[in-house]
């Protein structure tokens, strides 16, 4: 029988927020003119948001993180990633969305603090800014995101191709002059040497074969209203426990066909929480 017992991506106990204004990412094509931007490493965690009283993911939950993790952060709203190093999203996930904290597992949860979202200033300025307000939290979980330069779309790539061998999952790049805008727009460019997306689960789908008796593909619909299956990628523990019909997940693919199906679509990870907004 099919295992359709699955934890929610977040407690609903924890959902009692709204959706933060976040600045979002468009994707990086060759043409764009890198003198403009910084670049940094895009790190694979749960985007957070602190609005000075409490972490908030970027679909609108609340984060149970320990009283001593925040304890000495300021009211200054903050724009982050709640990392556990390269390759461990899961684990990130996992110690995020407990409604109850585990302790010892948000010992190994970094904070990496990449914008100051009320800052009136342009990138370049809000990156000393947040640099700054790190130093003054003074906590080794508590960390400011470095940021450089690149001069070519060679260098970008090479600069990629580092970051990727050694486990990480892309860059970032944030065009310097840009303020602080809740949209998504080219101030902010995700590099990644695949394309992904995000769509909700509808159905699951049995297996045939060596998957029989268990789940064989998901049914997902994207925003736009687009379904097909998603069954490439699935871990056969993913498959006794799939994701709940209703959840998002992210998948990756190479380009669409005519009828806007995702091509070589595979599954990635389940989503913390909604698309962006």
């Amino acid at each position: 029988m099919l295992a359709l017992a699955c934890a929610a991506a977040l407690p609903r106990a924890a959902r009692a927020a709204s959706a933060p204004a976040l600045m979002l990412a468009e994707v990086y094509r060759p043409g764009v003119p890198l003198d403009a931007y910084w670049v940094s490493e895009k790190y694979d965690g749960v985007r957070a948001y602190w609005n000075g009283r409490q972490l908030i993911t970027r679909g609108g939950e609340v984060v149970a993180a320990p009283a001593w993790f925040t304890a000495r952060w300021p009211a200054t709203p903050m724009d982050g990633e709640l990392w556990a190093g390269r390759g461990r999203f899961e684990m990130a996930l996992s110690t995020v969305r407990r409604q109850a904290p585990d302790e010892e597992a948000w010992r190994r949860v970094r904070y990496m603090v990449f914008d100051l979202p009320s800052h009136a200033g342009p990138f370049t300025e809000r990156i000393a800014a947040y640099h700054g307000l790190v130093q003054q939290i003074d906590e080794p979980w508590v960390q400011a995101v470095p940021q450089e330069r690149v001069i070519s779309h060679a260098a970008l790539m090479a600069r990629l191709d580092r970051v990727v061998r050694d486990g990480g999952e892309g860059l970032m790049l944030h065009r310097a002059d840009a303020p602080y805008r809740a949209l998504r727009s080219d101030d902010l460019l995700k590099v990644k040497t695949h394309d992904d997306a995000e769509a909700r689960v509808i159905a699951h789908l049995p297996g045939k074969g060596r998957h029989e008796g268990r789940l064989g593909a998901l049914l997902v619909e994207t925003p736009q209203g687009v379904r097909f299956r998603l069954g490439t990628g699935l871990s056969d523990a993913q498959r006794d426990n799939p994701p709940p019909i209703g959840t998002w997940v992210t998948y990756r693919y190479r380009g669409v066909n005519a009828s806007g199906v995702p091509r070589f679509a595979s599954f990635l990870r389940q989503q913390p929480d909604g698309p962006a907004r």
